[in-house]
């Protein structure tokens, strides 16, 4: 029992070991890649950075690209480690979900925050309006309706407004903007702002019309998107439908479809059959293909 029991500490010694050797080859192997800043695994590492802070830079979010890095990096690490002492479940999902998900949460940021700068923006356009009609400077109107707009939009005018101020024209700051943002209803209202200032006119009334056709088109918009949904609805339950009655058939009465499997007139109706419903499915697929 002793002798056994011996064994198993030995065992048990030599993987820990084994484990702590690995670990410090690859701590080392680490300082000795990024000690570098000539070697590929460096310019990978900056390249990769330098992508993530342009993604969180536009949300106006300035933690810096390696602090993201460097997590991702420690949770591999503790992936792997928990992989070779106790054997995680599901390595490989767990090992993508590290690589993946950090990057798809900072893609969902920024869609959240693209649709509330759409839904607040017949409001800035509304304010904008007001604005005008008591400050004849587009400039000095965009820096009065900053305290009371809402974030994301407030934001990005207040960030505009200090491009002017520290020398950029308007022009320049909404062409900034628009890039930024990068919403084809904020680059619609932003075009409005710049073609009628510089047709002039009222521009007042340009922007409660461009903003009552931003309402419009979100609303004709939210039933494009209703419609849609149900008719994808209809297009799964119709896609799967024959694969529960051919089962329930199956099962109810078993043999009942030999007769398509037993003469050639029977393979001709099943690929028939197949190939309807796979057309079909296609088909569906590219009637619901609307680009909104």
């Amino acid at each position: 029992m002793n002798l056994h029991m011996m064994r198993g500490w030995t065992v048990i010694t030599y993987k820990w070991a084994g484990i702590t050797l690995v670990t410090i080859a690859v701590f080392i192997i680490i300082l000795a890649a990024f000690g570098d800043r000539n070697s590929l695994v460096y310019r990978y590492w900056a390249r990769y950075t330098s992508s993530i802070e342009r993604k969180l830079r536009p949300m106006f979010i300035f933690t810096p690209g390696r602090v993201v890095a460097a997590g991702q990096l420690a949770a591999l690490f503790v992936t792997l480690v928990l992989q070779l002492t106790v054997g995680l479940p599901y390595f490989p999902v767990w090992f993508i979900a590290v690589c993946l998900l950090p990057l798809l949460y900072i893609d969902n940021m920024r869609r959240k925050r693209l649709t509330q700068i759409e839904y607040q923006l017949d409001g800035f356009l509304l304010a904008l309006a007001n604005s005008l009609k008591a400050i004849p400077s587009v400039g000095a109107a965009f820096n009065s309706v900053v305290p009371i707009l809402q974030p994301p939009m407030r934001e990005e005018v207040d960030l505009a407004t200090k491009e002017m101020k520290v020398g950029s024209t308007l022009d320049q700051a909404l062409l900034h903007m628009a890039s930024r943002i990068g919403s084809r209803q904020v680059d619609s209202a932003l075009s409005a702002i710049l073609i009628g200032r510089q047709v002039g006119g009222n521009l007042g009334r340009v922007l409660e019309t461009t903003a009552a056709s931003i309402r419009e088109m979100a609303r004709l918009d939210g039933v494009i998107r209703t419609k849609v949904a149900e008719g994808k609805m209809q297009m799964i339950v119709i896609a799967i439908m024959p694969i529960f009655l051919v089962g329930g058939l199956s099962y109810s009465s078993p043999g009942f479809f030999d007769p398509l499997q037993a003469t050639l007139s029977g393979y001709m109706v099943t690929f028939g059959a197949g190939a309807c419903w796979v057309g079909a499915i296609l088909w569906a697929r590219k009637i619901l293909a609307v680009d909104i």
